[in-house]
């Protein structure tokens, strides 16, 4: 080993030690200034921006944001943490590297109380941080006698370098944005996901709940054809309804989640009303003639990457002979009393029994503006077509979804969808197309094709939910369907690198994101 490689490996400490460090600079009287941020790319920006922090203290502490906490988009950052560490600590200028387990700086603050926490100049506007994170960090430094700097040198992006010089974009994406960008900012991007906050929505669908079961496979079985795994361990999270309801809830402040449930499945209502919390309402009723929906899934992770394999699917769904048993009166009477009072109604309709054709009457009568999603799976394969609703406001579907609610196998998108939006009385819809991105049709012409913004992706299950979330939120909203779809296109990009429906997506890291793309 290099003497340059060892004194940079002496440079890259933990918080343990640098606690004891701390009070011996202080004994010094050695005043310390702390960086914080991702660094993913050095560039000469950071270089002057280090060095004048490093001019008005005698130690300068940088600290980084680990992989799995930083929010500015799939793929990112671009480099490893061990590979961003060493950069930095090689830099003379540079003392001490930390890595910091958290989304924000306000822990390693508490243990550096750095007498100047150094910020770019392009931090010194706090309503310009999407994430609000800076207001917080500034506090916690003034919390022990610190302030905070501003540097005064040239600011240049590594976002903007990583995206131009870098594979870190499906085909299409690049081009795209610049288009893209002409028309619209992120000041006007912002302005729409602002606006969503005093939608009141009114979320309707069947509850279902994932159950993920973590396994490994060990082979075949020894005197069998099917698969032998080792158990590891399992998760439960809210699917379906109620994880478009989290998804909107990060963006309006007033939603609401109906629908009914078993009265066996009185510990997976606990669990809804703790993961929902306060930030939505719920009324559900509970039936003892209605199954809850579980879908439990097997699934296995390639080694080191944050990918997984399904295995097996099992479902446990309403026997069809238990649906007419259903009393659904409380339900209807409850909808037909309050549905009116939405700015927007959401129906997620996924096939498992909640909704037949009184609902339905009572939903597209009512609702003053209706964004409707009716979702084909292996228990109701061509049995639950869009087609059965006579109206939506707007309206998504997949592309299968799409072939089947058109009876065509090989119709180009773009026509089928156009086709589909005539039987909604030219209302506007989207088509997704996984990893070809989405396709908007509005008064009968295609106005929106927006690429996937992602090349990496751990879990499909939920994009789609994500994606119908968003675009109903900013179509409410009056958004530009052109601006609807790069939104929504996001959302789902970030929900693909989620596992399942564990958590939904937030308002800052689609602005985050947003804020990434347009930086090419």
């Amino acid at each position: 080993m290099q003497e340059d490689e060892i004194v940079a490996n002496k440079k890259i400490i933990t918080s343990s030690v640098f606690r004891q460090l701390r009070e011996e600079f202080r004994s010094k009287g050695m005043k310390v200034a702390h960086c914080h941020g991702v660094f993913d790319l050095l560039h000469p920006g950071h270089i002057a921006y280090f060095e004048e922090a490093k001019s008005i203290a005698n130690v300068l502490v940088v600290s980084i944001t680990a992989a799995s906490y930083v929010n500015k988009g799939p793929g990112r950052p671009f480099f490893s943490d061990e590979l961003r560490m060493q950069s930095l600590a090689a830099l003379a200028c540079v003392d001490f590297v930390m890595l910091v387990e958290a989304a924000t700086a306000i822990e390693i603050i508490e243990i550096i109380q750095p007498e100047y926490y150094v910020k770019g100049q392009e931090y010194a506007v706090y309503s310009d941080d999407v994430t609000g994170n800076i207001v917080h960090e500034v506090n916690q430094v003034r919390k022990y006698g610190g302030d905070v700097y501003f540097t005064t040198g040239v600011v240049f992006s590594s976002t903007k370098l990583i995206n131009n010089n870098f594979p870190v974009f499906p085909p299409g994406v690049k081009e795209f944005v610049r288009n893209f960008s002409r028309l619209y900012s992120f000041e006007d991007i912002k302005s729409v996901v602002d606006s969503l906050e005093t939608l009141k929505v009114l979320v309707i669908g069947d509850i279902i709940i994932d159950e993920y079961v973590f396994c490994s496979v060990q082979g075949l079985m020894s005197k069998d054809r099917g698969l032998s795994t080792h158990y590891d361990y399992e998760e439960r999270y809210l699917g379906g309804t109620l994880a478009i309801a989290r998804h909107i809830a990060n963006f309006s402040n007033r939603v609401t989640v109906t629908g009914i449930i078993g009265t066996k499945s009185l510990d997976i209502y606990n669990q809804i009303v703790t993961d929902l919390g306060q930030k939505v309402e719920i009324e559900l009723l509970l039936d003892d003639n209605f199954r809850t929906v579980v879908k439990r899934r097997f699934v296995e992770r390639h080694g080191v990457r944050n990918e997984y394999d399904k295995l097996l699917s099992i479902n446990y769904l309403p026997d069809e002979h238990q649906e007419t048993l259903i009393n659904r009166d409380g339900f209807n009477k409850t909808l037909r009393n309050k549905i009116s009072e939405y700015d927007l109604v959401i129906v997620a309709d996924y096939g498992h029994g909640l909704i037949d054709h009184t609902t339905m009457e009572i939903i597209e009568k009512n609702s003053s503006y209706l964004a409707l999603n009716c979702q084909t799976n292996s228990s109701n394969f061509g049995t639950n077509l869009i087609t059965k609703y006579s109206r939506a406001d707007i309206f998504t579907v997949d592309e299968r979804e799409l072939q089947l609610a058109c009876a065509s196998r090989s119709g180009e998108p773009g026509v089928l969808l156009t086709q589909l939006t005539t039987h909604f009385n030219g209302s506007t819809g989207w088509v997704t197309l996984g990893s070809l991105g989405s396709m908007c049709v509005a008064q009968n012409r295609v106005v929106s094709r927006t690429p996937a913004m992602t090349l990496t992706v751990q879990d499909t299950v939920g994009a789609g939910d994500a994606f119908f979330s968003l675009v109903s939120l900013c179509a409410r909203a009056g958004a530009p369907a052109e601006v609807s779809s790069f939104i929504a296109n996001i959302s789902g990009a970030v929900a693909a690198n989620i596992l399942g429906n564990s958590r939904a997506v937030t308002k800052a890291e689609l602005l985050k994101f947003a804020t990434t793309l347009l930086k090419i």
